[in-house]
C-alpha cells in the first residue's frame, strides 16, 4: 500500500488516522495481528483502520490501540484527535513534542567517536544526512542514541528516532518517521518544524535499504530543517551524505599484559566493566594475558566482547580463551538486546527475525553485498594477519580483476564497516577480525587457500628484500620499524612456504639476519636458517643466495656463543662470494668472519 492510496480514499481525518496508526504500529515493531491481539480487538478492525475503511471507530477501540502502542502524552492526544476527526470533523489537536528516543546505553570507549560525532550534529553547516556504517555489532546504535541526546538540547523541533522492520515499504518508513513527531504528513511536519531544527534517528537502515533511502530523500527534500542520523550495514546513497565508519574497540598489541597498559585500551575496559556485571572479583594477574589474548580474538567488537564476558560468570578468562578462543565466529548472538530500544519500544517478530544467530551470519550479510571480484579481493587480503599498507595490498591484489588502483576498493570496504584504518603512516589498514576470518573460511571453502598464502609469503618476501637493504645505513631504525610492522605476517609467511615453498623461505629467512640480530631473535633466525638450508628442495637454489643464508647463520651464532661452531660456514660463504665475483658478498663475509675470529680468541687469524 503507498501513502497515495490512503489520501485517496475517505476524509483526511480518515487517512490522518490511518497513517499515524500504522507508523505508531511499525515504530513498536509489531504486526497487525500482534497489535489486535495487544489492545484485545479484531486483526479486521486493524487493517481497515489502516486502510481507511473504517469511518466511525469507537472511542474505546481508540483507546486500546493507544494503550497497546503505549502512546502517552502529545502523541496520544495527537492519536486521539485523528481518530475523533473521523467521527465528527476535522478537530486536530496540538501535534506538540515529539516522541523521544530510548535511553542511551552506557558508551565505553567511544568518547572521541562521540565528540566528533557530536561536533558534526551541531555545525550548522553540517550535512543534513550523517551515516553510521559497520559490522552488526560494533556499536552503531549504541553511538546514535548517545549522540541523539547529546545534541537533543541544539533541536528545539525536537530529537525523535525509528527502528526499521524487516520487510518494511517505503509507506512503512514514511509514516513512522512522520508518528514519531505526531504527524501524517509530509507537509504537516514541515510546517509544525518551521524554521527549527530537528533530529530524526533512523536505525537498522539496512532492514530495508530501498524504503529508507527514498523516504531520506523525501525528507530532506521537503524538510530542510530536519537532520537525519543513520545506522546501517552500508551507507544510504544519498547525494551530500556524510558517511563515517564505526570501527571495533582498540585492543592490545599482543605480548602487553601490564595491568596499567591494559585498562587503557577501550576493549579491555569494556570486558571489565560487563564482567563485573556478572562476577565480584576482578581479573587475577594470572588472568590478564587471557584478557588481552580475548579481546584481541574478539577483535574488539563491542557485542562479542558482551557475549563473552557473560560467559565469565562460570568459567575464569584462561578457561574462556581456552574453550572460545578459535570459535569467535560462533558466537551466539541471537540473544543479544538491541541497545537502547528495548527500553522505550517493543519490537515484534519482524525485528527479531533480522537479528543474525551467530557472528558469522552477521559477518555473511555484509559480505553478501559484495560483488564478486569486491569477495575474491576481501579473501586475498584476508591473508594479512597484521596492518598492512596501500602498496601491499596492490601486491596481494596482483593478477585480479582489481588491479590498477585498490583505493576505491578499499574505500569500499571502509564503507561497509569491513575494514579498519587506525593511525599514521603506510601500515594503517586492516580486516576487522570477524571479517578475516570469516574470509579465511571462504577461501578455504572455495579452495583458494594454497594460491593465496604462497602468493602472501611472496610478497611479504619482496617488501622485507626492498627493506633490509636500509638496516645497514643511516635509515636502519627506519627500515626495523618498517619490518615490525609486519612481523607477524613474517612469521605466517615462513611457517607456511617453509613447507609449501622452502626457495621463498630461503629468500625471506636469508634478508632477515640484521633484524633479528636488532630484535634480540638470533637463536630462532639462526634456527630458520639451518632447517631451510638442509632442506633437500633448496640444494639447487641459487649459489649467492644459499652463500648469503650461509652467513646470516654464522653472524647470528655470534650473538649467542656459537660463533666457533660457525666459523667453517663462514669461511664457505666467504669462498662462494669470491667464486661468485660478489664483491658486496665478499666484503660482508670478511667482516663477519673477522668478528667471529675475534669473539672465540683469534685475533690475529681476525686481522688477516
Amino acid at each position: 500500500m503507498t501513502l497515495g492510496h490512503d489520501r485517496s480514499s475517505g476524509s483526511p481525518g480518515q487517512s490522518g488516522l490511518a497513517e499515524l496508526l500504522r507508523g505508531h504500529r511499525r515504530a513498536a515493531g509489531l504486526t497487525q495481528a500482534e497489535l489486535a491481539a495487544r489492545a484485545g480487538v479484531g486483526v479486521r478492525t486493524v487493517r481497515d483502520l489502516e486502510r481507511g475503511r473504517s469511518s466511525r471507530p469507537q472511542r474505546t477501540t481508540v483507546e486500546l490501540l493507544a494503550g497497546a502502542l503505549e502512546l502517552a502524552g502529545t502523541a496520544r492526544t495527537a492519536f486521539i484527535a485523528a481518530a475523533r476527526g473521523v467521527a465528527g470533523g476535522p478537530a486536530r489537536a496540538d501535534l506538540g513534542a515529539p516522541l523521544p528516543i530510548p535511553p542511551p546505553p552506557e558508551l565505553i570507549g567511544r568518547e572521541r567517536d562521540l565528540a566528533e560525532l557530536v561536533a558534526l550534529l551541531t555545525d550548522p553547516r553540517g550535512p543534513q544526512v550523517v551515516s553510521l556504517v559497520g559490522l552488526a555489532g560494533v556499536g552503531k546504535t549504541a553511538l546514535a542514541l548517545a549522540a541523539g541526546h547529546a545534541v537533543a538540547a541544539a533541536h528545539p523541533g525536537g530529537a525523535a528516532g525509528v527502528l526499521i522492520g524487516a520487510g518494511s515499504d517505503a509507506a512503512d518508513v514514511l509514516a513512522a518517521s512522520l508518528s514519531v513527531f505526531g504527524a501524517a504528513r509530509l507537509a504537516e511536519l514541515a510546517a509544525r518544524l518551521g524554521d527549527q531544527r530537528a533530529l530524526l534517528l533512523v536505525d537498522a537502515a539496512e532492514r530495508a535499504p530501498d524504503a529508507v533511502a527514498g523516504t531520506i530523500q523525501r525528507l530532506v527534500d521537503a524538510v530542510p530543517p530536519l537532520r537525519l542520523l543513520v545506522t546501517g550495514r552500508h551507507p544510504v546513497g544519498l547525494p551530500g551524505e556524510w558517511v563515517r565508519p564505526v570501527s571495533p574497540l582498540e585492543v592490545p598489541p599482543p605480548g602487553d599484559a601490564d595491568p596499567t597498559a591494559l585498562a587503557g585500551y577501550p576493549a579491555v575496559a569494556l570486558f571489565t566493566a560487563r564482567l563485573a556485571q556478572v562476577r565480584r572479583e576482578p581479573p587475577t594477574d594470572a588472568e590478564l594475558p587471557a584478557l588481552a589474548a580475548l579481546v584481541r580474538r574478539l577483535g574488539g567488537l563491542p557485542l562479542a566482547i558482551e557475549l563473552m564476558a557473560a560467559r565469565g560468570r562460570l568459567l575464569d578468562l584462561t578457561e574462556l580463551l581456552d574453550r572460545y578462543g578459535d570459535r569467535v565466529l560462533d558466537l551466539d548472538t541471537s540473544a543479544a538486546a538491541r541497545s537502547g530500544w528495548e527500553a522505550g519500544q517493543p519490537r515484534g517478530d519482524d525485528a527479531r527475525a533480522a537479528v543474525a544467530e551467530t557472528l558469522r551470519d552477521a559477518v555473511a550479510t555484509s559480505y553478501r553485498l559484495l560483488d564478486d571480484e569486491e569477495r575474491a579481493a576481501l579473501r586475498r587480503l584476508a591473508a594479512f594477519g597484521n596492518r598492512w599498507s596501500v602498496e601491499l595490498a596492490e601486491e596481494m591484489l596482483g593478477g585480479t580483476a582489481i588491479t590498477a588502483d585498490p583505493v576505491p576498493l578499499l574505500n569500499r570496504f571502509l564503507d561497509l564497516g569491513l575494514l579498519s584504518v587506525r593511525g599514521a603512516g603506510p601500515f594503517r589498514f586492516r580486516l576487522v577480525d570477524a571479517v578475516r576470518d570469516y574470509a579465511v573460511e571462504r577461501a578455504s571453502g572455495a579452495g583458494e587457500s594454497t594460491v593465496i598464502r604462497r602468493r602472501h609469503a611472496r610478497v611479504i618476501t619482496r617488501f622485507v628484500e626492498r627493506t633490509a637493504s636500509g638496516l645497514a645505513g643511516a635509515e636502519a631504525t627506519a627500515a626495523a620499524h618498517r619490518i615490525d610492522e609486519v612481523s607477524g605476517d613474517i612469521s605466517s609467511a615462513l611457517a607456511y612456504a617453509g613447507v609449501d615453498d622452502p626457495l621463498t623461505a630461503l629468500r625471506l629467512a636469508a634478508s632477515l639476519p640484521p633484524w633479528w640480530r636488532l630484535r634480540g631473535r638470533d637463536v630462532a633466525g639462526r634456527q630458520w636458517l639451518l632447517r631451510l638450508l638442509a632442506d633437500p628442495r633448496t640444494a639447487d637454489a641459487d649459489p649467492a643466495l644459499r652463500a648469503w643464508a650461509s652467513l646470516g647463520v654464522a653472524a647470528l651464532a655470534g650473538e649467542h656463543g656459537a660463533a666457533a661452531a660457525e666459523l667453517p660456514r663462514a669461511r664457505a660463504a666467504l669462498e662462494a662470494f669470491r667464486w661468485l665475483g660478489d664483491v658486496r658478498g665478499e666484503l660482508a663475509a670478511r667482516n663477519t668472519l673477522g668478528a667471529l675470529l675475534a669473539s672465540t680468541g683469534r685475533a690475529e687469524q681476525a686481522r688477516d
